[in-house]
C-alpha cells in the first residue's frame, strides 16, 4: 500500500514539476511592458511574481493530467507497454 502511494506521489510530482514550467509564462507581465525597468535588472524580468496564482494553476492542471493518467492506466489498462515501439528491440 505504501509503495503504491509513493509511486503515485512520484508520478504526480514529476507531472507537477513539468507543468510548472508550462504555466510560468501565463499572465506574466514584464518590466518592459509596464515601462518600469528597475536598474540592474533585465527588461524581460517580471514586474511581480504571482506565486499563489502560479502554484494553484499548476496544481489544478497537473491534477487533471494525473487523473487522466490514473484512469487510463487503472480502468483501461493502458500503460507504457501499450505504446508502439519506435526503436529497435535489444532483448
Amino acid at each position: 500500500m505504501l509503495q503504491t502511494f509513493l509511486q503515485g506521489f512520484a508520478v504526480y510530482f514529476v507531472v507537477w514539476w513539468i507543468t510548472l514550467f508550462a504555466v510560468l509564462p501565463i499572465g506574466l507581465r514584464t518590466q518592459a511592458e509596464d515601462n518600469d525597468v528597475v536598474l540592474g535588472t533585465v527588461p524581460s524580468a517580471p514586474t511581480r511574481f504571482r506565486a499563489l496564482f502560479t502554484f494553484s494553476l499548476t496544481t489544478i492542471v497537473s491534477a487533471v493530467i494525473y487523473g487522466a493518467w490514473y484512469i487510463s492506466s487503472t480502468y483501461f489498462g493502458w500503460g507504457f507497454d501499450a505504446l508502439p515501439q519506435i526503436g529497435p528491440s535489444f532483448r
